[in-house]
């Protein structure tokens, strides 16, 4: 039974590791303890004799002399004869600091204040990285990530886990919302994307996205909301929550010049209830248009095996084995097959073009089975993988371009349409009958759901102020009302930039005002008053020259940026270069919001299932816009 003031442990066995001795001892008493030498940081003191652990907090020592006393008394007593002896320390005979001792020294550095600076780098920078990285803020928690942060700073200690979701994570959002709001504050026209999504919870949301071209002509792309959306997913509760979405950063619906959107009725609808420009994904609107050109029996039963077949590797790691084998042996790159995904664009496509890649190799795994033999696809099949192949492979690297946020991709679509009908969806009579079928299926669709007044007008006025393309994709029965609409904004921006007309009344009452002491004038003025004289040319006179300069000027190189051509040249065209603003900034598709949703499947995973929606919102915005 232990002494009192005895807080020993009996040290786990198993192992002799050797002990060490204390670093910058100076009591008697550390020499009938030790440490592990695995036990760096010196915490557990361990007694020679009975190898137990004792309890000695900050280098305290009393707990170790009532141990000796207690357990080995005799011990104790040479322990108190040596300190009896050993007198007070000379600070003569006291050995230089060494290495170690230096390094014992910062392993007890006193840790930093919470208020100092270098406290408040390290917090911050752990908070940029939960949040941008989309980690569990459980991760501040873990052993590993405290183990590495001890050896990157070892003055540094992590806050509580709820200081970062309670505290820190809050005012990084905030401060990030003020940045966002006071730059979005003088943006003149903007565009937005929206979508609905459930996540693993089944919570239902709805993402708006912002995409403006700001005065240095810089795409740029903000996520403002991914908001929790109980209410039914009518066109009219849409719209209402789209209005509050805009007004809850003060943007105003007239700024907006367009919203994209996917084909959903309700989301259609809610536009149309805001009278709100709409503008249908590109992506959304081909994959459709794919669909449908694959309604075929025969078609059917192909994708049907190739599904199949897909499904037998992707569920067998022995065959995934024997064709990685059988890959080597017929030197076919080394690949693994893919799965078609209904709501993923391209997927099909990429499917069948992986199957018809890895077609020898997926036959010498399957014929060596009898069992799997039925899985092989006839030649017919075949025949009809490679047709749709054929048809589909040039549209995949379109609508990949079209999504992207970076870059101006609205001014696109009418030039690709136009490239469709004249190259790549044109029916050849050295093509397979059943891929000219799809082209015109595909092709029929897309020219049915362009055909849109209003979608060809937004298409063409965007077309016209990109450098690239201007009037040359617009049909010559739209030129003329393109150029008009153009000139008719023009003149509507000048009018806005003027205000209400003077007529000249604040020079005329500057000449009219009675002067204190007559000026002696100067050469100069005679030229001024020249200068007042002269006549100016009438400001439609001057739009219609712009507009008409700008179009006769060498278009720009397809691979180059139309935005660093205005950059350059909007003190050339000054009101040209509003309206590219105004509609170069409109994104093809709805792939921001899609993105959106990625991310918030990636912070809304099964061990983070229980996040309330107001968190949800509050880390996807972080992650989209940090």
């Amino acid at each position: 039974m232990s002494g009192a003031g005895d807080t020993s442990a009996l040290a786990p066995t198993g192992d002799e590791e050797p002990l060490v001795p204390r670093e910058a001892a100076k009591s008697t008493v550390w020499s009938f303890f030790g440490f592990r030498a695995s036990d760096i940081d010196q915490k557990d003191v361990i007694c020679k004799e009975c190898h137990r652990v004792v309890s000695a907090p900050k280098g305290n020592t009393t707990n170790l002399f009532n141990h000796l006393k207690t357990h080995h008394k005799q011990k104790y007593d040479e322990c108190m004869k040596a300190k009896a002896n050993a007198g007070p320390p000379n600070p003569r005979q006291c050995p230089a600091p060494t290495q170690t001792t230096i390094t014992a020294t910062l392993h007890r550095a006193t840790p930093y204040p919470s208020t100092s600076q270098r406290h408040a780098e390290i917090t911050d920078a752990i908070t940029f990285y939960l949040a941008k990285d989309m980690c569990p803020i459980s991760t501040v928690s873990n052993k590993g990530f405290k183990s590495m942060v001890k050896i990157l700073d070892k003055k540094y200690v992590i806050p509580s886990r709820n200081y970062f979701s309670k505290v820190a994570l809050p005012a990084l959002y905030e401060k990030c919302r003020e940045e966002i709001e006071r730059e979005i504050t003088t943006v003149e026209y903007f565009a937005t994307t929206t979508d609905l999504w459930s996540s693993r919870t089944m919570e239902p949301y709805m993402s708006l996205t912002i995409h403006y071209i700001d005065d240095d002509f810089t795409m740029k792309s903000r996520c403002l909301q991914t908001s929790f959306f109980p209410q039914d997913h009518t066109g009219e509760a849409i719209a209402q929550g789209l209005r509050e979405a805009l007004a809850s950063w003060s943007l105003r619906e007239e700024k907006q010049v367009c919203i994209t959107t996917d084909n959903g009725s309700n989301v259609i609808k809610a536009a149309s209830l805001n009278k709100w420009m709409r503008l249908q994904c590109f992506g959304h609107r081909l994959h459709l248009a794919i669909e449908n050109a694959m309604k075929d029996p025969c078609i059917d039963r192909a994708v049907g095996i190739c599904k199949k077949l897909v499904s037998s590797f992707s569920y067998s790691w022995r065959r995934k084995k024997e064709l990685a084998q059988a890959q080597k042996e017929l030197k076919l790159p080394e690949h693994g097959l893919k799965t078609e995904c209904p709501t993923r664009w391209g997927s099909r496509q990429a499917m069948i073009e992986r199957v018809l890649e890895q077609h020898k190799a997926i036959s010498q795994v399957l014929s060596s089975d009898r069992k799997s033999r039925h899985l092989l696809p006839s030649w017919q099949d075949t025949e009809i993988l490679e047709a749709i192949y054929k048809s589909l492979h040039p549209l995949t690297e379109f609508t990949d371009a079209l999504s992207s946020e970076k870059y101006v991709s609205v001014s696109f679509v009418k030039p690709v349409l136009h490239l469709f009908t004249s190259s790549i969806l044109k029916v050849n009579d050295d093509d397979p009958e059943l891929t000219n079928t799809i082209k015109t299926k595909i092709l029929t669709y897309l020219e049915e759901k362009y055909k849109d007044p209003e979608t060809q007008d937004l298409l063409n006025l965007a077309s016209a102020l990109d450098p690239r393309f201007k009037l040359r994709y617009t049909s010559e029965d739209r030129v003329a009302p393109i150029q008009a609409r153009l000139m008719s904004e023009m003149a509507a921006s000048l009018s806005m930039e003027q205000g209400p007309s003077d007529g000249g009344t604040a020079d005329r009452a500057e000449d009219d005002a009675p002067s204190t002491s007559k000026k002696k004038k100067t050469l100069g003025s005679f030229f001024k008053i020249t200068e007042r004289a002269r006549p100016t040319h009438p400001p439609q006179q001057a739009l219609a020259t712009e507009l008409q300069s700008y179009l006769q000027c060498a278009d720009l190189d397809s691979e180059e940026n139309p935005l660093d051509w205005w950059r350059e040249h909007q003190r050339v065209y000054p009101r040209l270069s509003k309206l590219a603003k105004k509609y170069l900034g409109i994104p093809a598709t709805s792939a921001p919001s899609e993105r959106v949703f990625s991310t918030g499947g990636n912070i809304v995973t099964c061990l983070r299932s229980s996040l309330k929606p107001e968190s949800v919102d509050r880390l996807v915005f972080l992650a989209k816009n940090l």
